[in-house]
């Protein structure tokens, strides 16, 4: 399989995920993003366009290790951060992914945060 073809097949899932999932007042959407070095999340109210939240490990020094303990590391953050601007339930954008790995790590620590999804 080509990088192309995962590339429009990744984009395929991404954009059937995001016709279902969408960030309300009441219920934002926390957006997921895993480079290959960095990771990044983002709570999003879809209907106002507008970031709520963002937590990522470019730049920061306190995330360290694996991108598996860099992705928990971001959960904790991002569930701390959405806790700040009183939100307490999202909807959750894996982006593509699997629901594994690294996805999973980021919301088993958001969960634990108290973050609902």
């Amino acid at each position: 399989m080509s990088v192309s073809t995962k590339i429009a097949q990744r984009a395929q899932r991404k954009n059937r995920i995001r016709a279902t999932v969408i960030g309300t007042p009441e219920r934002p959407r926390l957006s997921v993003h895993i480079s290959n070095t960095n990771v990044s999340a983002q709570v999003i109210d879809d209907s106002a366009h507008k970031t709520l939240a963002a937590v990522t490990t470019a730049h920061n020094k306190a995330a360290t290790g694996t991108m598996t303990e860099k992705a928990a590391w971001v959960g904790a953050e991002i569930a701390a951060a959405a806790k700040k601007v009183k939100v307490s339930k999202v909807v959750f954008d894996r982006s593509g992914k699997k629901y594994h790995g690294r996805i999973k790590a980021l919301a088993d620590a958001a969960r634990e945060k108290g973050l609902e999804f």
